[in-house]
């Protein structure tokens, strides 16, 4: 065990860094943030401080600074390469310099370098980035600051330009040698009717009569043992709405910060009577980490999510399951049709599945996926559950991205510290829905959203249109929009260049076509931009310009690295890339923040100790460790088993939901047996007795479980509501007689009082 006496690494070197402090501005849906990072150097030689650090996947980081003694000293961005020769030179000649980088293989990494801090000496760095916030399920808008950085798994054959360069450091949540303050202001044209964290809050305050304005804070003690989550909730439902922001007085006109640039939000509101419908096609695959990482409660909810999951598919599609950690697993050797010999083949093997396969290499399944042949009129539906410690990121969004015309793809990251670059690149490029699950949050729900989204039908051919007045152009800076569902917010960035003397008012239309019906709809905004947003909407702009153009040069590589022409054109996308990184001040793989104390004359004598200030990695029973694996520290998890498979604890009663819902047949009736009375809380004779006689015994028991469901489950209706339906459904294809009497029967039994149209019968 570390002694943990002092401010030292899990090397028992002194860890420079004293604190962090982050304050989180929240104007709507769009968050600012700043982080204050205090260093201090308490050994008698100079030092160069090395902290890698997650940032959220989307950020644009747009501002970094340092104060050293009186003197503040601003970063400019430069080409990677340069900065780095920059800070070595700096570094080299005894001066103070100081660079920040982003991951070439993930952009929700950072390294931050500190060089050349005297004995004695203290530094704080300021880092401010801005960030768009998700919508949930629940309508709560979620920030996430990342405090936990797991170690990423890095394939063999696979190490980038930088190599190791950036190496992580990990220390048990308890070891954590630094303090974490937070605190956040949330402002809104709506009332704010609740903030919501899975790390302890002081008490909400609000700041005028009307409720639209609220700050609240970290409590004392933040134990790094999670990422820091807050959840915002507004009272009115979310709004289309166009937001235009003023160029920069001191750029170029004609450039993406010198001209005006719009952002529109997007939240599509389809008809009740398309959405209520569920497609009865569909290859459905789902592909699961069992990765050393996914050990303990994580690998038995995710089998408990695929046991709904199974349940949940409709008669008619096809299904398999995909299971990856160094090698990767298949239930069957191609999709098959589901159906109830399949269902149960598929379930006897989620049932044994653990977190036994060691590594994180989730490329190889998706290459095997994206090589099987599309079946006819089931489009493809891949749902991937992963706690998202993979170290290749952009290499395997950009395979998701490749293949996006034949699938969608639903992601799902789990546990503190799940890659946000990740999780959401996989849903982005793939046309598909993110959802993180983390701290006591259930699984179950999220999953069984993203399914009901799945099954909706699709949204295609999206077309955004603008009508501005005459002297006035719009560009994109935003890819196209590859998918739109029910309630979620889509965002799409412009760029306005040229003036007009008519009118100040512009308006865009966005069309669509759902369910074989073309839809459309306008929104009417003020060209006369908004006051007091400072450059928010132009970074966040500058930084989705800069993704694509990323993403495109990346799927440059490869076989257009062969030829001149390829080469060429992959040099051109780098170069476009880092002259909007320079000019909008925004970060990117090609660029980096560089700052150097040129003030100080004297140069710092001696040479130069590195220290690596470590991250915090939450204390969980580890499962396999592997080699590319940074090393993991021991945890305190006692096994009974000698064996080194998996620290799998004694399994507890199974939940009485997951135990009903297991006896469903693939049809979605259920079969009066003993097994299904156990499940009611009856015995055998007691259900039999009850039973209307004209009615069947299997829908008798259909009738009993969709009581029980609404009767005693109404909490969870998220995640039975579609194997209910399927149920339903079932029922009314029987033409079965003596309904109203099983429901009148069952309700009697079960002491429930559930009517027959609420349960859809």
């Amino acid at each position: 065990m570390v002694n943990c006496c002092g401010l030292i690494t899990s090397q028992k070197d002194p860890v420079p860094l004293k604190s962090v402090e982050v304050e989180l501005e929240v104007r709507d849906h769009v968050a600012t943030v700043v982080s204050t990072l205090n260093y201090q150097n308490q050994e008698d030689k100079p030092l160069e401080a090395v902290f890698v650090f997650p940032l959220p996947g989307d950020a644009a980081v747009c501002h970094f600074s340092a104060t050293v003694g009186q003197t503040e000293i601003v970063a400019e961005v430069k080409e990677k390469q340069e900065a780095r020769e920059e800070y070595d030179d700096a570094v080299s000649a005894g001066q103070q310099a100081f660079l920040l980088e982003e991951s070439e293989r993930s952009p929700d990494i950072f390294s931050l370098s500190v060089g050349s801090l005297p004995p004695g000496e203290s530094a704080s760095i300021r880092l401010e980035y801005v960030t768009e916030l998700a919508v949930q399920a629940d309508e709560g808008l979620r920030f996430l600051l990342p405090a936990v950085l797991n170690p990423r798994y890095q394939p063999q054959g696979s190490v980038g330009s930088e190599g190791v360069n950036v190496q992580v450091t990990s220390v048990p949540s308890s070891l954590v040698p630094y303090t974490l303050s937070f605190s956040a202001r949330v402002s809104s044209p709506r009332p704010v009717s609740k903030v919501e964290s899975s790390s302890p809050l002081d008490p909400v305050q609000y700041l005028n009569t009307e409720q639209s304005q609220a700050t609240v804070k970290l409590a004392a003690g933040h134990k790094f043992d999670r990422d820091v989550e807050l959840l915002i909730y507004y009272k009115d439902a979310h709004q289309p709405s166009a937001v235009v922001e003023a160029g920069q007085a001191s750029s170029q006109p004609g450039s993406l910060m010198g001209d005006p640039v719009a952002m529109l939000s997007l939240y599509p509101e389809f008809p009740q009577a398309v959405m209520s419908s569920v497609a009865s096609c569909g290859e459905f695959v789902f592909l699961l980490d069992r990765s050393g990482s996914m050990g303990g409660e994580r690998i038995k909810n995710a089998r408990d999510t695929l046991l709904l999951l199974l349940k949940s598919v409709p008669l008619g599609c096809y299904f398999n399951i995909y299971s990856f950690g160094s090698r990767f697993e298949h239930i069957f050797p191609e999709s098959e049709e589901y159906n109830q010999k399949t269902m149960e083949e598929a379930l006897k093997k989620v049932e044994k599945m653990e977190a036994d396969l060691g590594g994180t290499e989730i490329l190889e399944p998706l290459k095997h996926i994206y090589r099987q042949p599309s079946i006819p009129s089931q489009p493809r539906q891949l749902f991937v559950f992963t706690d998202g410690e993979v170290g290749n990121t952009k290499e395997v969004i950009t395979l998701v991205k490749r293949n996006s015309a034949s699938h969608r793809c639903f992601s799902f990251g789990i546990g503190e510290g799940a890659s946000s670059a990740l999780i959401n690149g996989l849903a982005k490029e793939g046309g598909g829905h993110a959802q993180f699950i983390t701290g006591a949050d259930r699984m179950q729900p999220k999953v069984m959203q993203s399914l009901r989204f799945a099954l909706q039908p699709s949204v295609l051919d999206v077309s955004v249109g603008w009508d501005l007045p005459s002297g006035v152009s719009v560009t994109a800076l935003s890819p196209p929009i590859a998918a739109l569902f029910q309630g979620q917010r889509s965002l799409v960035y412009v760029q306005f260049t040229g003036q007009s003397s008519e009118a100040s008012e512009g308006c865009v239309t966005v069309a669509y076509n759902l369910a074989g019906h073309p839809f459309r709809t306008k929104l009417r905004f003020s060209l006369k931009p908004a006051k007091d947003s400072g450059l928010t909407v132009h970074r966040l702009a500058a930084r989705t310009a800069i993704r694509s153009l990323e993403a495109e040069e990346r799927e440059r590589g490869g076989q257009d690295d062969q030829d001149d022409a390829g080469g060429e054109k992959k040099k051109k996308k780098k170069k476009k890339v880092v002259e909007l990184s320079v000019q909008s001040g925004v970060s990117s793989a090609f660029t980096a923040f560089i700052a150097v104390n040129k003030s100080n004359s004297e140069a710092i004598q001696g040479p130069l100790l590195r220290r690596n200030v470590p991250t915090p990695m939450p204390m969980r029973c580890m499962g396999v460790r592997s080699s590319g694996m940074m090393p993991l520290p021991e945890t305190t998890c006692k096994m009974k088993s000698k064996s080194k498979k998996s620290c799998r604890p004694q399994q507890p009663p199974r939940d009485p939901l997951l135990q009903l819902v297991s006896l469903q047949q693939a049809s979605g009736c259920w079969l009066l047996d003993p097994h299904l009375a156990a499940a009611l809380g009856k015995t055998g004779e007691e259900v039999e007795k009850p039973k209307p006689a004209p009615a069947k015994r299997d829908v008798w028991a259909t009738v009993l479980a969709l009581i029980w469901l609404h009767g005693f489950k109404m909490d969870a209706r998220e995640e039975w509501e579609l194997l209910a339906m399927k149920a339903v459904s079932w029922l009314r294809a029987q033409k079965a007689s003596g309904v109203t009497e099983c429901v009148e029967a069952g309700n009697a039994l079960l002491g429930c009082n559930v009517q027959k149209d609420a349960a859809g019968l």
